[in-house]
């Protein structure tokens, strides 16, 4: 069937695009206006805005850790829906079909899930077979396993062998890249570590952290993945923590690394309280790193529930749990962490990281580096996007919320002497083009003939918020999903992964450890076809020759 968008406004920043045209989609893919024909479908979409699906880079919605964050909060709808958030009031908004088809609402077609346990891979991509309309993918966490330090204890960084279990690791999970949590630090908390930097040793392995990250970099460089290691650093908000951040970027070497919710890393020491925006620094020192992208993982005031495999950071967190109940699960890798957490505007410490995210977006140099995230559900939840989006492209909206903020908050900001605004084609690049190329999902992201006909349609509305929450009509895949805010049709999407290929051998070498070790066979936790009834589900990125 041949679809026609007649008359909208196209914004496709990837192909310097923003004008008034008509759009064409046929067998799932966006084409060419044909000649001769006419279309079977026409929508007018005359004054409205046309870009393509949005794209998630970092999302945890499946997977142990957010099964176990359900089982803890399960009232976070109801919480979350009684301070007037955008998530339905209902335990079934935590839940995979609602995840969804919330996110199809607003205009998002792909998300990625950014923290699979290796082990627990099989439910978690169990769990995202069930997320209805997105298509999706995950990364697969490695740095503080046995496996991986043993390697890197025996010098072995740099051999084939660590290049091996990394594509073993990718391939047995079917990720599309590399997650790298606090590298060490979770390790170096199950010998009664609290803190962990960069240059500090993990007890009984002597390597640090730099090491373990260096040597992720260069396997993933040397297979070829198109995602660089997805890395969440040290010191994860810690007053001070600006310096890591930067400390880090110097440490990568010009090898490609994605730098992880950095919002988190944005806190200088200054101020009579000891805490402080260091956005400023911060941004310097990624503008400067070329070689590196990031997700910013902006706060919003309001309940939610942190999840993370940083469970030295978590466990240290656990004393702000509101409300008061919290999980530590300590296993081999990173284990898990899960805190309830509520950012409240009056606390002169979440006002400041509300500030710091967005001062963080507005500084950046290259926005094709800063892609959007909330590290959903740390930061804010999802289905709060549009309020950020209205943030970020509405001085006025954002001077409303700054002058609400505590005094001593704003001395320390410079969120208030910012007067730009983002562009529809910016909030593009960093919702859907940048995702899409950090990825490696080149068919997607854009409005080109030959992408996946993935498109979103808007209501262009002063008021941001209201715009972006419902789409008039979103397109998956060619199909009709949305309209008017409301799914017409659910539909299934596909599972992205990377399969760089490696030798054999490692099989064995993986085998004999885990049965020396563990007692176990690494084909239990190996996922196959067999984890969705749909033959399609699983799709290949190619990575580069």
């Amino acid at each position: 069937m041949l679809v026609k968008l007649e008359g909208g406004r196209i914004i496709d920043p990837a192909h310097n695009r923003d004008a008034v045209g008509d759009l064409y989609l046929q067998d799932g893919r966006i084409v060419e206006k044909p000649e001769g024909r006419e279309p079977d479908e026409v929508h007018d979409v005359s004054g409205k805005i046309v870009m393509a699906g949005a794209i998630d880079v970092h999302s945890h919605i499946a997977g142990s850790n957010v099964t176990l964050g359900r089982q803890l909060m399960p009232e976070l709808p109801l919480l979350a829906a009684a301070e007037g958030q955008p998530i339905l009031p209902s335990p079934a908004a935590w839940g995979s079909y609602a995840t969804g088809l919330r996110y199809a609402q607003m205009g998002y077609t792909t998300v990625i899930e950014p923290a699979m346990i290796p082990t627990h891979a099989i439910q978690a991509q169990t769990e995202l077979a069930s997320i209805p309309i997105i298509d999706v993918a995950g990364l697969v966490v490695l740095g503080n396993d046995d496996y991986t330090l043993n390697l890197l204890r025996k010098g072995d960084a740099k051999s084939d062998e660590l290049k091996d279990y990394v594509a073993w690791t990718l391939a047995h999970s079917k990720a599309i890249g590399l997650k790298v949590i606090n590298a060490g630090g979770s390790e170096a908390f199950k010998f009664n570590a609290r803190t962990f930097d960069l240059d500090e040793q993990v007890p009984a392995y002597g390597v640090t952290s730099r090491g373990i990250v260096e040597a992720m970099q260069k396997a993933v460089a040397d297979l070829r993945v198109p995602h660089p290691p997805h890395v969440h650093i040290n010191n994860l908000g810690i007053a001070g923590n600006v310096d890591t951040a930067v400390a880090t970027l110097k440490a990568t070497q010009g090898l490609p690394i994605h730098m992880a919710h950095i919002q988190f890393y944005g806190y200088g020491k200054e101020g009579d309280k000891g805490f402080s925006s260091g956005a400023p620094r911060l941004m310097e020192a990624i503008n400067k790193h070329k070689n590196a992208t990031v997700d910013v993982g902006q706060v919003l005031f309001g309940q939610t529930i942190t999840i993370s495999g940083d469970i030295l950071r978590q466990f240290d967190g656990r004393r702000a749990a509101n409300p008061k109940k919290w999980i530590i699960n300590q296993g081999d890798g990173n284990g898990t962490g899960l805190v309830p957490y509520k950012y409240k505007k009056k606390s002169f410490v979440n006002a400041l990281q509300w500030a710091i995210g967005l001062e963080i977006f507005l500084l950046a140099g290259d926005l094709w580096r800063v892609l959007f995230s909330t590290d959903h559900p740390n930061g804010a939840l999802f289905t709060r996007y549009p309020e950020i989006f209205h943030l970020l492209m509405d001085k006025n909206e954002r001077s409303r919320w700054f002058d609400s903020l505590p005094e001593a908050t704003r001395q320390v900001s410079t969120l208030g002497s910012i007067s730009r605004e983002l562009t529809l084609s910016e909030l593009a690049i960093i919702t859907r083009a940048a995702p899409a190329k950090l990825l490696g999902l080149t068919d997607r992201g854009h409005l080109a003939p030959g992408a996946i006909a993935d498109v979103a349609v808007y209501t262009n509305r002063r008021d941001k918020t209201k715009m972006f929450s419902a789409a008039d009509l979103v397109f998956k895949s060619g199909k009709l999903v949305v309209r008017k805010g409301d799914v017409v049709d659910v539909t299934w999407g596909r599972c992205y992964h990377v399969d760089p290929g490696f030798d054999s051998q490692i099989k064995r070498r993986v085998k004999a450890f885990y049965d020396t070790y563990y007692g176990a066979d690494p084909s239990w936790f190996g996922v196959t076809e067999a984890v969705s009834d749909r033959p399609d589900r699983f799709a290949t990125i190619r990575c580069a020759s």
